[in-house]
């Protein structure tokens, strides 16, 4: 005997409207909730390189960086590229000079390397204020 004759057979199903509010108030609380990360930067004021040249300062003392690597304190030439040697050269230049601007003029295939090692022999000597120098445009 079958007793379910008069009924027909329900299929199960799945009502999708609920399942997608949900999903949908999942992402709004997802997106309010996150935070995004700030990349911080190495803010850099870059000289412009379109205007006049400056006269020279009797407080700056200019360091050049060749292409080899070779570093060149006032037009002294230094007789290695280690920081030590370098913050000795910028001592030595300074004489008693308070607080001098120190300019570095690298070479465009100089290294990286070589520039931050000035970098950091300036902060070893303790003259924090350096600029970058660059060669005016032809317009």
């Amino acid at each position: 005997m079958d007793f379910r004759r008069g009924r027909g057979r329900e299929e199960p199903e799945i009502n999708l409207i609920p399942m997608i509010d949900v999903l949908l108030v999942i992402i709004i609380f997802l997106m309010l909730t996150t935070t995004y990360s700030r990349f911080s930067g190495l803010e850099i004021n870059l000289p412009q390189a379109d205007a006049e040249q400056k006269q020279e300062k009797p407080n700056e003392i200019n360091v050049a960086v060749t292409a080899a690597g070779q570093v060149v304190v006032d037009k002294q030439t230094l007789a290695n590229g280690e920081v030590g040697t370098i913050a000795e050269g910028l001592k030595r230049a300074a004489g008693d000079r308070p607080d001098p601007l120190i300019v570095i003029s690298a070479d465009a295939k100089a290294t990286h390397q070589s520039v931050v090692d000035v970098m950091q022999a300036a902060q070893a000597a303790g003259y924090p204020h350096i600029s970058f120098a660059t060669q005016q445009t032809g317009h």
